[in-house]
């Protein structure tokens, strides 16, 4: 009798299927065990480069000589080229201060980190962009993306009334997602644009879209339909925040802002509050697209406005041309959303 002929005990599928599960898990774990391990040994080493410069004036040629005999001695090993050992000795400095195996970087693969460092980013966004790639998953790629359009200034940048419309601490979660401006240059634009070809846009490029918005959103609808007593109203877009468990309506204007585009999107603000929010939730949000804004016209705007609302531009064509060509295409980027990158060969 061989095993595939075994009669089966009752649950035996669901207990395979739990110790797969295991596996995976422990496997994953491991990787990222292995992958910390490797990058404190990458910091290690560097910090002893800049010792030994700073002691006795390490230069090049050392260090390709150093890289030479590391290369000799761990043949297996393909991470002590003399260019990554200068990547080694940047991560060092830039990242000097105590121990490396508490800072969010070191959870990084390390191709990550290299792409980090060749942004020549500030202390600051070094440490939010390393942080934001771990919380997130963020692929390579989808890194590069987030670095090139200047996620971290852009975040919580956008005028709201969230401070007074709500409580701490669901007013700094509010704006937190709200950025100013939004990047839609993944759409192909150019020119002037309908405010309608521009929902259609984003709603067919729904994944880049939720990308942009950052993570927790999930789409709702296009063109949502309310009936109120008769009259039929529609809302551009409409979101669901999984992780602050609130609606956020969505509306776009292609124009420059107008004070009455305010009472439009606290009207149907409250309508969701009204037809859709449920008890769980939280207060429903709404953001305001435009294509420019007076900053004090929209605080005047905002000032009296019952909801919890934000103003915010977009951009579709503002980046260099030489910017343009170095991201990552749409189909790559479509395919690295909310993905996590297992760790790369370090010498990638």
């Amino acid at each position: 009798m061989t095993s595939a002929d075994v009669v089966l005990p009752d649950g035996y599928g669901q207990t395979l299927n739990m110790l797969k599960g295991h596996v995976r898990d422990a496997r994953i774990q491991a990787q990222r065990t292995v992958n910390t391990e490797l990058i404190q040994l990458y910091w290690s080493i560097g910090r002893e480069i800049l010792i030994r410069q700073d002691q006795q004036g390490w230069g090049t040629r050392v260090i390709s000589r150093l890289a030479g005999d590391l290369q000799k001695e761990f043949p297996d090993m393909k991470g002590f080229s003399p260019r990554n050992l200068q990547y080694m000795t940047t991560f060092a400095r830039e990242w000097g201060a105590g121990s490396i195996a508490p800072q969010p970087v070191a959870q990084l693969p390390w191709g990550h980190i290299r792409t980090i460092i060749d942004k020549s980013l500030s202390p600051e966004s070094q440490a939010w962009y390393a942080a934001a790639a771990v919380e997130y998953g963020w692929s390579r790629n989808v890194l590069l993306n987030m670095i090139m359009n200047k996620s971290m200034e852009r975040t919580g940048a956008a005028p709201s009334n969230f401070t007074r419309s709500l409580t701490s601490p669901d007013s700094e979660l509010a704006q937190q997602v709200a950025k100013d401006p939004y990047a839609f240059e993944f759409l192909g634009l150019s020119g002037e644009v309908a405010e309608r070809d521009l929902e259609a846009a984003l709603t067919e490029r729904i994944v880049d879209t939720l990308r942009e918005l950052g993570p927790g959103f999930a789409f709702v609808g296009r063109q949502v339909h309310f009936d109120v007593g008769g009259d039929d109203f529609y809302i551009d877009l409409l979101f669901f925040h999984v992780e602050q468990l609130r609606y956020f309506v969505i509306e776009l204007k292609t124009g420059k802002f107008q004070p009455e585009y305010a009472g439009k999107l606290n009207f149907y603000v409250a309508l969701v509050d009204d037809q859709l929010k449920l008890p769980a939730h939280r207060e429903t949000v709404g953001i305001l697209i435009c294509g420019s804004k007076n900053e004090h016209t929209v605080r005047y705007a905002l000032g009296r406005a019952d909801s919890p609302m934000a103003v915010s531009t977009y951009t579709y064509e503002s980046l260099p041309a030489a910017e343009k060509d170095a991201l990552p295409g749409a189909e790559e980027l479509s395919a690295a959303f909310d993905q996590v990158e297992p760790p790369i060969d370090p010498t990638q």
